[in-house]
């Protein structure tokens, strides 16, 4: 099939969204279908040779986020000749509801259209002003994929009509194995990955309860990794305890996967507005021993706690506590691991890419009945 996949979010800017369509069109690719993305980019960006850049993109409060967008007449050309020249048999938007190219696309295409909701939201002022411009743009979706139960209720409330759930995929071999980055586990050790400046990510909540462990843990060290200010992040933990927090910033997919290898707990903090978690799927491609917030979208991934712990939201003395356990517990994480092993398998994108084409494939003969039964009359 020749597929065209819409991405609303800056491609240069790390984010979950973005990887998840990387990995989608990267396993579409594999399995033999023609695909292409746009998505908004620099034009001297670099880039992978499926992906046409639709313009620079624009930092714009979204959802207790900052979501880098484009839009404007420049974007709109883009994206219409883009779509033109395609000539696609199937249309694939994700983020329908966010105002960049997503929207752009579904007032141009002509053919299928299938959409995939990633966030769970809330009513907003922003949404019901917006109302008939999105609703404008779903009325040409003929199927819809959320990827978590969280965005499946937001969207069913706020818009009606249902939604197939395909969760996000993760490709877990490319996690499997890796070296740890040099001088680590070490003793003992706890490790975060994602947007240090983002409050949502919880990383304040795991400073505190790291700075109440590590006065009693001499050996404990904690790695951090993701965009933000390095600087800021060390400045917020007393000064006698800075030299064992090490803080990367953004690091290369490779030093990515070393960094979950090299921890004896990978610890997830996020304070809520996640609907799956892909860095949990990460880590436990990884075997990582992980410790969660409860957040329902983590508690789904984690099966109830079988294949993670969960500590309560907020809460940096209970995750102090539950570190300090599954630290002292080396039987405790290993089992942790191979649980988390086998779960996270039903999340490898060679299941998740063929659910994801059969909703492809149905549309795709919905709309060629359509277009007989137009001939026919």
């Amino acid at each position: 099939m020749r597929v065209g996949i819409v991405c609303p979010y800056s491609w240069d800017v790390p984010g979950g969204v973005q990887q998840h369509i990387r990995d989608l069109a990267e396993a579409l690719i594999g399995q033999g279908h023609q695909v292409s993305v746009i998505a908004p980019a620099a034009d001297d960006a670099q880039l992978p040779p499926y992906v046409v850049p639709a313009g620079r993109a624009v930092p714009v409060p979204y959802n207790g986020s900052v979501a880098r967008m484009s839009f404007g007449f420049l974007t709109a050309s883009r994206v219409r000749r883009w779509v033109r020249d395609g000539a696609f048999d199937v249309l694939h938007i994700h983020e329908p509801l966010v105002p960049s190219l997503g929207v752009l696309a579904c007032w141009v295409a002509r053919g299928p259209i299938v959409a995939t909701f990633h966030a769970s939201f809330a009513r907003s002022r922003a949404i019901a002003v917006a109302e008939p411009v999105l609703r404008s743009a779903l009325e040409k979706v003929m199927a819809r994929i959320a990827v978590s139960d969280a965005a499946r209720k937001s969207l069913v409330e706020q818009f009606g009509g249902d939604a197939v759930l395909i969760p996000n995929g993760v490709t877990v071999d490319r996690y499997t194995e890796a070296e740890p980055l040099a001088g680590w586990p070490g003793e003992s050790s706890i490790g975060f990955l994602g947007r240090m400046d983002e409050p949502r990510k919880g990383l304040p909540v795991l400073l505190e309860a790291f700075v109440s462990l590590a006065r009693e843990r001499p050996g404990l060290r904690l790695l951090v990794a993701g965009p933000g200010d390095v600087e800021e992040v060390r400045g917020k933990v007393p000064a006698d305890l800075r030299e064992r927090v090490v803080v990367l910033g953004t690091v290369s997919e490779e030093d990515k996967i070393r960094a979950y290898h090299s921890v004896d707990v990978f610890c997830a903090p996020n304070l809520g507005g996640e609907s799956f978690g892909i860095v949990l799927t990460e880590a436990m491609s990884s075997g990582a021993p992980i410790l969660a917030s409860d957040i329902p979208a983590f508690r789904r991934v984690l099966g109830e706690g079988q294949a993670g712990a969960l500590f309560p939201v907020g809460d940096a003395a209970a995750l102090a506590r539950e570190a300090a356990l599954l630290l002292d517990d080396p039987e405790r994480r290993a089992k942790l691991s191979d649980e988390a092993r086998h779960a996270v398998r039903r999340y490898d994108w060679s299941t998740v890419a063929r659910d994801v084409v059969r909703v492809y494939e149905t549309v795709a003969v919905t709309s060629a009945g359509v277009v007989e039964d137009d001939r026919a009359r």
